[in-house]
């Protein structure tokens, strides 16, 4: 009889520690409490943008210079594959220079890119070929160049409206 008492007793012990609210996993015990308690961690906003160096647009007509930002540089296959992928945001004075080692006809897609760009393809001659305006976040669609080009400069969505840059304009940049 004292053994029956005995197993229902651990029987409704291990009902009550069960019935808790615990995470899945996790054991009942004063860390797992902790675990649920804790603050959650900060949004990951992706990579941080590194500057490492300046490029300036400059008008056609009047060889003035539009505007000037910072720009993180890509000129390895492997920094070009990765380009703004998985950046949550970017400063509108921030932006990223593509460097190819010949010119030719490029394509670039926005494939976990969470932010919408605008896409300035500029030739071997550092003049601007053609535009891709408001990229569509995460789209594999292909935008092309439709001309050579041996630079690709990638700016957040607008810049190029905003700022009044267009086909003609050229680049100058410099490297930290």
């Amino acid at each position: 009889m004292n053994f029956k008492i005995i197993i229902l007793a651990a029987w409704g012990s291990l009902y009550m520690a069960s019935c808790q609210n615990q995470p899945t996993g996790t054991q009942a015990d004063s860390s797992a409490v902790s675990t649920v308690t804790a603050p959650a961690p900060a949004a990951d906003n992706g990579p941080v943008f590194k500057k490492e160096g300046v490029l300036s647009f400059i008008g056609k007509e009047k060889g003035d210079t539009i505007k000037t930002i910072d720009i993180e540089i890509a000129e390895t296959d492997e920094e070009r594959a990765r380009g703004l992928m998985d950046r949550k945001s970017m400063q509108d004075t921030q932006g990223m220079l593509f460097i190819f080692a010949e010119a030719e006809e490029q394509s670039f897609w926005m494939k976990n890119t969470y932010i919408s760009l605008d896409i300035m393809y500029v030739g071997a001659d550092q003049e601007i070929v053609s535009i891709q305006k408001y990229a569509t976040p995460l789209s594999e669609e292909s935008l092309p160049s439709f001309k050579k080009a041996k630079y690709v400069v990638e700016t957040n969505a607008g810049f190029a409206d905003k700022y009044k840059v267009k086909y003609g304009d050229k680049i100058v940049f410099t490297k930290n």
